[in-house]
């Protein structure tokens, strides 16, 4: 997809240009951003070419009016934001991925939001489950979405009940994994909403799981599926990783539309009764050929682990990291 024009306006060119480079730095975003310190530049611009919005300090609205922008966002520099007439406001000294969300969420309230992605290939899912518990299946989640995320454009998707993800993350926002089953139901899923729902750990992208638990229960397995396809075919994502937490046996279904699966498994005698019995439910459900997609792994121990500060830096570059780059040689560039 041609990228559209977001246009950064402040006098200040310290401010416009880091935050410019700093967007134009992500291929994520559906926008190549241009910096601009004077006003009659940026008029005359708008005069020859389209811009989709146009973020501007909040001290400049009435000549931002006269600019040609289908999208204008102001940029508040005060502690209190508040709205200014018929644009909406934004914080403006706050992270470039933080900025971005919020204008993602006013670009959608726009009517005739453009709902479309990129042409391009639906993105690769894999799918990470284990019947058994305490399998290390969410570390090695999360690093082999980090170690992916090196070379592809990745996002981890987490359907646990109760992840502790907030706290990993250090992350207090409001969006979610329920604003995603929110959107999916009215349907308003398109690439804008799942833009101002994602968040960035180094060059992972993730949405935060499910405030509630019971959003999850209440979406049937079928719908679950749907939406992750939905997901997938909006092509912003190369490889787009499932974290099935605990979703019991309506995993399958979800498990049954992934390009490949990581099974996480232990080699106890009960763990093994696990797996066997998740194995002939499969069978006998109609979902036996997700079976032949399932790589089983024993995950290295890890030592040592303070469990808080740079945990997802002690699991890329500890035992669990070395391994997940070992199991994944020859793996890269899943399209080709």
């Amino acid at each position: 997809m041609k990228k559209q024009i977001m246009a950064v306006y402040d006098e200040d060119p310290f401010y416009a240009e880091r935050f410019a480079e700093a967007l134009n730095q992500r291929e994520k975003i559906p926008f190549t951003v241009i910096a601009f310190t004077s006003i009659e530049k940026l008029k005359a611009f708008s005069n020859e070419n389209p811009i989709e919005v146009l973020l501007a300090d909040q001290s400049f609205l009435e000549e931002i009016r006269e600019v040609r922008s289908k999208q204008i966002v102001a940029l508040s520099g005060g502690g209190q934001v508040s709205d200014s007439g018929d644009i909406p406001t934004i914080y403006k000294y706050q992270s470039a991925d933080a900025i971005i969300r919020e204008v993602m969420a006013c670009y959608c309230t726009r009517p005739g939001e453009m709902q479309t992605a990129a042409v391009g290939h639906k993105s690769i899912l894999i799918g990470v489950y284990s019947p058994v518990n305490r399998c290390m299946k969410t570390s090695f989640a999360l690093t082999l979405g980090q170690v992916l995320a090196k070379d592809e454009q990745v996002l981890y998707i987490s359907l646990e009940d109760c992840s502790g993800f907030r706290k990993i993350m250090g992350q207090s926002g409001s969006g979610d994994f329920s604003d995603v089953l929110y959107y999916y139901s009215q349907g308003e899923c398109g690439w804008a909403r799942l833009k101002s729902l994602v968040y960035t750990w180094d060059n992972l992208d993730y949405i935060m799981p499910a405030r509630y638990p019971e959003d999850l229960c209440q979406v049937s397995a079928k719908e679950m599926a749907n939406l992750i396809c939905k997901l997938a075919g909006e092509r912003i994502y190369e490889v787009i990783i499932v974290d099935l937490g605990q979703f019991g046996k309506k995993a399958a279904e979800v498990l049954e539309i992934c390009d490949s699966i990581y099974m996480p498994v232990k080699q106890d005698w009960i763990s093994s009764l696990k797996v066997e019995e998740f194995e002939e439910y499969a069978s006998v459900s109609g979902h036996g050929s997700l079976l032949g997609k399932i790589q089983k792994l024993k995950l290295p121990c890890q030592n040592g682990f303070s469990g808080q500060r740079n945990y997802l830096e002690q699991l890329l570059w500890g035992e669990l990291g070395d391994f997940v780059r070992q199991l994944l040689k020859g793996k890269q560039h899943w399209h080709e």
